[in-house]
């Protein structure tokens, strides 16, 4: 038998990303979505497999030289649509297609001007309603096309905006496109435009899942934003639309900040959604409402639960919902009834999500954890043993001597118990020193858990020989409400605190270098590696990818409500409170030896944040190196951009770590 070898960040390329599964109505097969990587074409294509419920081997469906995502099985089994682009094109736009299962080639169904971003089929598979986009002054197809071609091939490229929001993550809104819902039937072709009038975005949820379907095909419920020009507070909403066509309907008048993702009992009695109640604080809380279709009043059915529902579906019966949440570091899969109830566990252990309760009685969704790359899993709707059903990468893994995961607790800020993962190197060896670092989470209302991260894989930041730690400080989510909010207004205070005392805590077990420890965050996480570099110079290195340095400087951000209650106050009246807790004001303290990295289109953390702080490193005559993707975001996504940003961390902390 070969013996196995530690993680090479090439391997996180070889490895196939496992998408959602879309079962067949009847439970028989499932489509899976996986995306391999060509590096040397520094592309990636996603192709569409079945499989059983069993598992099996996979069955490709579609070819090469499309990328396919977003399958919807027909209601009869027989077909499945799917969203397809062509993989040499990047200025394509998805488009929809329709592909016979009993054999046959894919059929383009339409050719939408700005491609279609989402579809559903009617139950009873006459036809499908899709998400596209059109303009504002521009809503029909017709009129959309040719704004599309007068956009692209006009000589000024310029971008004018009087708006609050004008931009998000790597996108200008300034073009004026938002999303219509489209009828689409089958056997005539025709399009029919559901909300002919809407200028509403929908770009600050994922579009796909954003809509639904009544059972008797006769209406569409969808969540949108309501915010108009300048979208000084941005606030969303559900509304219902005939499929016939008519009025639209605010589900109710009365709103809370948000109410997102709406999905119709398979009996029509309820349409289930998610409300949060806090418009200025992204992580508030995501709590369950069930609105009675007949009474027309609605249930806040998880009000006192202090965790946050996601991912929520009816099982096939009706008689449950099934549901994610995040809880100590994991995402578990919960069932509740449709009634005020506090859900009950179904699956623990893990990161688990896309759930897909099925008629065959079995709820089949992805896991993944710090060991393993997400994979299709199925458990019982009763609850039950976990069963493995896809194995895309156990070919692959089998290959890899992977660390391994410890969980630890340790006292933090104010005493407050603060956990976090440790992954350990391969070989590790725990009567020697090794050098220990830190991977701090960004957000930073989320959390580094017990989960596969394929840009900040923790198992290949281990194999050169490094402790990695992930601590889950305090504004990390998944220990309720609270904890999440209670670093408002002092980003750098708890959580610091918290790095600081899992480093002291890791160093009384014996087994750390305390001369050879790095700190590396990405986004908030490199806000807060900025932000110890001003504290302390126990750290031999660190490392600021997308990282917020200047506080002031983020009203140059996508989206800047709410920044008064995360930063401490606004630039005009708390400026003091605000350079109180900004890395770039204490930079007398920086002697760090750093490594920025900053890519040109990342609009959430913009990248002066990052040229700044190298700038100020480099006058100041502390080592520093800069990365910078001028075709990149916040995250950076390129096969080959990706393996040059491994190279980079891994060889500056080899160069100070050793």
């Amino acid at each position: 038998m070969t013996a196995r070898r530690p993680l090479d960040p090439d391997d996180l390329w070889r490895l196939r990303r496992v998408g959602a599964p879309e079962p067949a109505v009847d439970g028989s097969f499932l489509i899976v979505p996986v995306t391999e990587h060509d590096v040397a074409g520094n592309r990636s294509v996603t192709r569409l497999f079945r499989i059983g419920p069993d598992g099996g081997d996979p069955e490709p469906l579609t070819s090469e030289d499309r990328n396919s995502s977003n399958p919807v099985v027909s209601p009869d089994g027989l077909s499945v649509v799917f969203l397809g682009k062509p993989v040499d094109d990047d200025e394509a736009r998805p488009q929809l297609y329709l592909l016979p299962l009993g054999g046959g080639e894919a059929e383009r169904l339409i050719d939408l001007p700005l491609g279609v971003l989402d579809a559903r089929w009617l139950p009873d598979g006459s036809g499908l309603v899709l998400m596209s986009e059109v303009y504002r002054d521009a809503r029909t197809v017709e009129e959309a096309k040719e704004k599309r071609d007068s956009l692209k091939n006009s000589e000024v490229q310029a971008k004018v905006t009087e708006d609050r929001v004008y931009r998000f993550w790597t996108r200008w809104l300034t073009d004026g496109a938002v999303p219509h819902l489209f009828h689409l039937d089958l056997k005539s072709g025709d399009l029919s435009d559901l909300i002919p009038e809407a200028t509403r975005w929908m770009y600050f949820m994922d579009p796909a899942g954003s809509f639904d379907i009544s059972p008797d095909g006769a209406e569409v419920a969808f969540a949108a934003e309501i915010s108009e020009p300048p979208h000084d507070r941005l606030q969303s909403a559900v509304f219902t639309v005939p499929l016939a066509g008519g009025p639209e309907r605010r589900l109710t008048e009365e709103l809370p900040a948000h109410q997102r993702r709406p999905r119709y009992s398979p009996d029509g009695a309820y349409l289930l959604f998610g409300i949060q109640r806090e418009w200025d604080f992204y992580a508030d809380r995501v709590r369950l409402v069930a609105f009675d279709r007949a009474a027309d009043t609605e249930t806040v059915l998880t009000e006192d639960w202090d965790r946050s529902a996601e991912g929520w579906e009816f099982s096939a019966d009706g008689s449950r919902i099934v549901l994610a949440a995040e809880d100590d570091a994991r995402t578990n899969l919960y069932s509740m009834p449709v009634a005020v109830a506090e859900p009950e566990q179904l699956v623990s252990g893990g990161f688990a999500g896309a759930a897909r309760p099925n008629a065959d009685g079995s709820v089949y969704f992805l896991n993944q954890s710090l060991t393993a790359p997400p994979e299709v899993h199925r458990v019982p709707i009763e609850g039950g043993e976990v069963e493995a059903v896809s194995a895309f990468n156990g070919d692959i893994l089998a290959e890899f001597e992977l660390g391994e995961v410890r969980e630890i607790e340790f006292s933090g800020a104010n005493g407050d118990r603060v956990q976090a993962f440790l992954v350990l190197p391969p070989g590790f060896d725990e009567s020697q020193r090794w050098p220990l670092v830190h991977a701090i989470h960004g957000g930073p209302h989320g959390v580094f858990g017990d989960a596969w991260h394929w840009r900040w894989c923790a198992q290949a930041f281990a194999a050169p020989g490094h402790v990695v730690a992930m601590v889950n400080f305090h504004g990390s989510t998944s220990w309720g409400q609270d904890f999440a909010a209670r670093i408002h207004g002092a980003w750098g205070d708890e959580p610091a605190a918290d790095i600081l005392a899992a480093t002291d805590h890791l160093l009384e077990q014996g087994f750390i270098d305390p001369d050879r420890m790095a700190i590396a965050g990405g986004s908030y996480g490199g806000y807060l590696t900025a932000w110890l570099m001003g504290e302390t110079d126990r750290f031999a290195t660190a490392i600021v990818h997308a990282g917020v340095t200047n506080l002031l400087g983020q009203y140059a951000s996508d989206v800047t409500a709410g920044r008064e209650r995360s930063m401490g106050g606004n630039a005009w009246d708390s400026l003091d409170d605000i350079q109180r807790w900004s890395p770039t004001d204490h930079a007398a303290n920086f002697s760090t030896p750093t490594l920025v990295i900053h890519g040109e289109k990342d609009y959430r953390v913009v990248v002066t944040q990052g040229l700044e702080l190298y700038g100020i490193l480099k006058a100041k005559g502390v080592e520093a190196r800069l990365v910078y993707y001028p075709d990149e975001g916040h995250w950076i996504l390129k096969p080959q951009n990706s393996l040059h940003w491994y190279r980079e961390v891994l060889a500056w902390l080899e160069r100070f770590l050793g």
